[in-house]
């Protein structure tokens, strides 16, 4: 009678102790993803050099808390010596709890500092209601964040934008700029004093929203833009997500896209001189095949058909 009862609660232990494997076995390949994929950035752009003093911009969201997590444990054996020094822009926004990341970041034992600016009333002020709040306050929070870190002594300024901000401000360029432009992952600060480094170039949103559910950060929300719902990246965000849902490995295939430009094959007479090109009688074997059709993987559900084209076989 006793091993009728105690039967399924045992079988139910097993399970649900295989399930924890899972889960930490699934975790542990997670982390070593995030590390491998960070210190890739690292290595092919040469973000982080000997001696490096590195201002990791901490905004309270799951970007910069895996940043500044993946960077301090890719510190600990990297072949070159850096310090780190968390850096946080409290812009007075109402509401905002300006106790959490201070006291999150002295647990981690890591040096910080908490840079307090009133930036909210100015944008508030300055832009009428419903407008986009981004460019005014982002124009200020450089100029405090440009101050700080020469204040801090630090050469480096790393942000937190991921692979698919990197894809979704190509976009925006592209629907609404017209110019096919993009987000380096490292370039010189608009005022030639720094060097800005995006460390998580190359880590997919999915994997930093799993990590941050895992790590269970504090998350700390924007109310000054985070509030604007209609805004042109939210919407461009929205379509990416789609077309990874529906066709995995579309990401993938733009992202590698944005590393592998070819200015002979675009319209930039200031990348390509066009109007001097000369013949040369010599074949190339990297040259045009004008009058060929180029051919690319077939269209299926899985590898990515483009969603509102409509294929009609004849």
């Amino acid at each position: 009678m006793t091993a009728t009862w105690t039967e399924p609660e045992t079988a139910a232990s097993a399970i649900s102790h295989e399930k924890a494997i899972k889960i930490e076995r699934e975790t542990h390949k997670l982390e070593k993803r995030l590390c491998r994929e960070v210190g890739r950035a690292i290595v092919d752009y040469n973000m982080i050099e000997e001696g490096d003093r590195v201002m990791v911009c901490m905004s309270g969201g799951k970007d910069s808390y895996g940043m500044l997590d993946i960077l301090m444990k890719l510190q600990s054996r990297a072949p070159v010596k850096f310090t780190l020094v968390a850096v946080n822009l409290d812009q007075k926004q109402p509401g905002f709890p300006d106790h959490i990341l201070p006291e999150y970041l002295k647990q981690l034992g890591i040096e910080f500092h908490i840079e307090t600016q009133d930036t909210y009333s100015i944008v508030k002020k300055n832009i009428p209601e419903g407008k986009t709040m981004c460019s005014l306050c982002s124009r200020l929070r450089r100029g405090i964040l440009y101050r700080v870190a020469r204040e801090l002594k630090c050469n480096k300024l790393a942000l937190g934008h991921h692979r698919d901000d990197m894809l979704q401000t190509f976009f925006l360029n592209m629907f609404f700029g017209g110019k096919l432009k993009g987000m380096p992952p490292k370039l010189v600060s608009d005022n030639g004093e720094f060097i800005v480094i995006r460390p998580l170039a190359y880590v997919a949103e999915k994997d930093l929203i799993r990590w941050a559910a895992h790590r269970q950060y504090p998350i700390i929300p924007c109310t000054l833009c985070g509030s604007q719902e209609h805004l042109q990246r939210k919407q461009v965000g929205e379509m990416l997500r789609e077309w990874d849902k529906k066709y995995p490995g579309r990401l993938v295939t733009m992202f590698s896209a944005l590393q592998n430009v070819v200015p002979t094959h675009l319209m930039d007479a200031t990348l390509h001189d066009f109007k001097n090109i000369q013949t040369t009688g010599v074949p190339d074997a990297d040259g045009d095949t004008a009058f060929d059709e180029e051919e690319f993987p077939e269209s299926t559900s899985a590898t990515g058909g483009l969603p509102g084209i409509q294929v009609v076989t004849l």
